[in-house]
């Protein structure tokens, strides 16, 4: 089965990395959610792509600088555009939540938790917060940064990771790697193209299969790209529109 993951939600229809975003996105028949963390200035972990709050909320502040309380004060809707050209959600309420509430508020939901800095604080507040909710199974970690993905499996964490860019660059061309790769790397998260380089070939799954690596794509939204790559055997997809994704998937026999 190919798992489609809600990036960042259901962003398409609700401003990203909302918990009206998530749970639209669940209703829409995603299997998982996906989003990004930050680490706030008293310790807590928010469910944010941006290291500010510029873009998503209006607000010119580095989430590092911030507390929970500050934050939560923010209106995530500030960034959610329609097809109109309006912003419809802005002042009803919808905020930056924490991974506390997202793990909380959302039992049993599989999530793909992409940690945004390399700093051991972030992975250790991330496994602390996991751990209190008994998370471990059904939470992925991933990160651009190889750093913050060891700080992660150095503390013990007992869930699956997908690799980093360099660990997946290591795999490509140096599959050798693999024998001393962490047990927990179970995934390859990868863009279907990185310049002229395409990593959605058949060829490209097929060695990265034979490295008993499932191959998850991002970030799709054409319905068509993702019946192909269903075709060539990706094992998930993620996309901003799961109302026309997850049918499309399906269809495609995913």
């Amino acid at each position: 089965m190919t798992i489609v993951y809600a990036h960042r939600g259901a962003a398409a229809e609700q401003p990203e990395n909302t918990l009206p975003s998530f749970r639209r996105a669940l209703e829409l028949g995603a299997d998982a959610l996906e989003t990004d963390v930050h680490l706030t200035a008293d310790g807590e972990v928010v469910a944010i792509h941006d290291a500010d709050g510029t873009r998503v909320a209006g607000v010119s502040r580095a989430i590092r600088d911030c507390t929970l309380a500050e934050i939560r004060e923010w209106d995530a809707a500030h960034s959610f555009v329609d097809g109109r050209g309006q912003r419809p959600f802005l002042g009803r309420g919808y905020r930056v939540p924490s991974l506390d509430e997202l793990l909380r508020q959302l039992p049993e939901v599989r999530l793909n938790v992409d940690l945004k800095s390399d700093s051991p604080r972030l992975a250790a507040r991330f496994l602390e917060l996991v751990r209190a909710a008994n998370a471990e199974s059904r939470v992925t970690a991933a990160s651009f940064f190889g750093v913050a993905l060891k700080n992660l499996r150095d503390l013990g964490y007992g869930g699956e990771t997908s690799l980093s860019k360099g660990e997946f660059l290591r795999c490509l061309f140096l599959p050798d790697w693999l024998a001393a790769k962490p047990k927990s790397a179970t995934r390859a998260q990868i863009p279907t193209h990185s310049g002229v380089l395409r990593l959605d070939t058949p060829r490209a799954l097929q060695k990265l299969h034979a490295l008993a690596l499932r191959v998850e794509f991002w970030t799709i939204n054409d319905p068509s790209e993702a019946r192909a790559l269903v075709a060539r055997g990706a094992d998930g997809i993620f996309t901003d529109d799961p109302a026309r994704i997850v049918p499309a998937v399906r269809a495609a026999g995913g």
